[in-house]
């Protein structure tokens, strides 16, 4: 399998960490979005959104994040994406949660405070966090009252689900993102984030 990705997006980054933890070997490409890769003809023929990541298998093209992880995860067994016909809802309640919800309320921090100043666009904007730390405060409250009584997000194990989450959280030291303020949450991703494929997976920073 070939992954094409930009390494430094939580969704690139949480399909490689989660195929290097089940032992799936992935053939990586980066695009470097930076430079406007995504847009080159070449990529566009694999993938004509111009997003990242996409997964090319034989003839087989798959692009979006979840996914590329459901595929890949069946492509062994794994208890991280079971059979079990409840467990996997459960865990694509949480996804399809992480890309409408968590996304918007992480992404504008990461972008203000991290990526504005990696590319050198200016200064954070104050509305766009004041908006944005309010959607963490809310969607932070419900994951952290969801964790106090589990450990994992799904069948209290790890899953699936927990790498598509704890994705966002990889940059909450460098974009300021208020997970203090969240204790079970903290202690979660503490967890998740030990695990070494999200360090064999990382971006050089």
């Amino acid at each position: 399998m070939r992954l094409y990705g930009f390494t430094p997006s939580p969704n690139t980054w949480k399909v490689r960490a989660f195929a290097d933890h089940i032992g799936v070997p992935l053939e990586y490409v980066f695009v470097d979005l930076r430079k406007g890769e995504q847009r080159k003809p070449d990529y566009l023929a694999v993938n004509p959104s111009g997003r990242t990541p996409t997964l090319v298998d034989g003839d087989f093209t798959l692009w979006e994040s979840n996914a590329i992880q459901h595929y890949i995860g069946a492509s062994k067994t794994t208890d991280l994406w079971p059979q079990d016909a409840c467990t996997r809802a459960d865990i694509m309640r949480w996804q399809s949660w992480q890309l409408t919800h968590w996304a918007s309320a992480c992404e504008p921090m990461i972008f203000e405070r991290l990526v504005k100043r990696a590319l050198d666009l200016g200064a954070p904007d104050a509305a766009v966090l004041a908006k944005a730390q309010a959607s963490f405060a809310n969607e932070a409250g419900i994951l952290d009252a969801h964790l106090a009584t589990r450990e994992y997000l799904v069948a209290d194990r790890l899953t699936l689900a927990d790498f598509a989450v704890a994705s966002y959280l990889l940059h909450a030291e460098a974009a300021e993102l208020p997970l203090a303020a969240h204790g079970n949450v903290a202690r979660w991703f503490a967890t998740v984030a030990a695990l070494p494929a999200w360090k064999n997976t990382a971006p050089a920073m």
